[in-house]
């Protein structure tokens, strides 16, 4: 059986890490669902800012956009919205056979606007509003204005992938903003069943500022600590999911028919070659979580992926290797903190060259 689709079988979806007009008009997206079982799809400005670049059904439009629209933003936006809208199409079968579990498209508000909580609120349900899916997820990034927005959207009823996460202490506090969303919401007698919300934590990124780092200690604990940080990152996350998600904190959300909020696998693509090329997949399989993949990782995984369920695997070792790293000078938290720095600004950087090139 095709690695993809046995991925399914275990728990876990596989969604595609890229959109665009050639993927959507071509057949490829579909061929992906068919073929693969991809059930959902994310999106961010450098995937926006690479479609555009290299897709040619966006010219014509374009160039009728730029003799009748002067906001770039709004040019911008005329250009993708289309295509979030087709690719929640294409979805609508997943999402309304798994009653609204699966089957989403992610669209990303202006990382402009990550420190500006009631900007960021009204982007995203102004962009909810222009795509009018029931399978759309706003995508806001996890700063400390992003947590209030992400709270008082959940409470207001908005579906939402909260993004740019790089560390145990960030999931967590998404995890509590999104209880206190839904609690907000379930005390002003609202449905919270309707509500869908996934947590994107980033892995290549996270392995690769911890190598560097580690290559700079002069020591064998330190080296063989490489490779270790992203995956203990996220199978300690996946801990706390199932602490409070299956725990007492979730119980009377739970009763009312609240969904817990998915940790969604992102930055998946393995950047050092000296690791295998479906790391980040196959030490993070598990049920209730999803692992967003771009192309080459997808066909890598496709042609000699192996599928057994890892994510509760090794919980003492990956506690020790958490430890380890703290007492050899590694600080997690921290370095989460500066790639989601790091990475809000490469995303910023992102949608200007979009917006210059729309």
């Amino acid at each position: 059986m095709n690695p993809l689709r046995k991925l399914n079988q275990s728990g876990q979806s596989i969604w595609l890490d890229n959109l665009s007009r050639t993927l959507l008009r071509e057949g490829g997206l579909q061929q992906l669902i068919d073929n693969d079982g991809i059930s959902g799809v994310t999106s961010n400005p450098s995937i926006f800012q690479k479609a555009l670049a290299d897709s040619p059904y966006y010219h014509d439009d374009l160039s009728r956009l730029k003799s009748s629209e002067a906001d770039a933003e709004k040019r911008y936006e005329a250009l993708v919205i289309p295509d979030i809208q087709a690719a929640c199409d294409l979805l609508l079968s997943t999402f309304q056979r798994t009653q609204g579990d699966d089957g989403y498209v992610s669209l990303e508000v202006s990382p402009q606007l990550a420190h500006d909580s009631a900007a960021t609120i009204a982007a995203a349900q102004r962009l909810r509003a222009a795509v009018n899916r029931p399978n759309l997820l706003i995508k806001i990034p996890g700063t400390a204005a992003g947590l209030i927005a992400f709270e008082q959207l959940v409470s207001a009823g908005v579906s939402i992938n909260i993004t740019l996460l790089f560390s145990l202490r960030q999931t967590v506090r998404v995890f509590e903003a999104y209880i206190r969303g839904l609690k907000q919401r379930l005390a002003q007698g609202n449905d919270v069943r309707s509500v869908k919300a996934v947590a994107s934590l980033f892995l290549s990124r996270v392995d690769t500022l911890v190598d560097q780092r580690l290559s700079s200690i002069d020591s064998d604990a330190a080296q063989a600590l490489s490779g270790c940080a992203a995956v203990v990152t996220a199978k300690l996350a996946y801990q706390r999911y199932l602490d409070i998600f299956h725990g007492a904190m979730f119980a009377e959300l739970a009763q009312a028919g609240a969904r817990p909020q998915y940790l969604l696998w992102a930055s998946t693509g393995t950047k050092n070659p000296a690791y295998s090329d479906v790391k980040y997949l196959e030490a993070l399989i598990g049920t209730e979580t999803i692992n967003t993949v771009p192309d080459a990782t997808l066909t890598a995984f496709r042609d000699h992926g192996y599928v057994e369920v890892t994510l509760n695997d090794d919980i003492a070792a990956v506690e020790a290797e958490y430890i380890a790293l703290e007492k050899i000078g590694i600080d997690l938290n921290a370095v989460g903190d500066t790639l989601q720095t790091d990475g809000l600004k490469l995303f910023s950087d992102a949608f200007d060259k979009v917006l210059a090139s729309s």
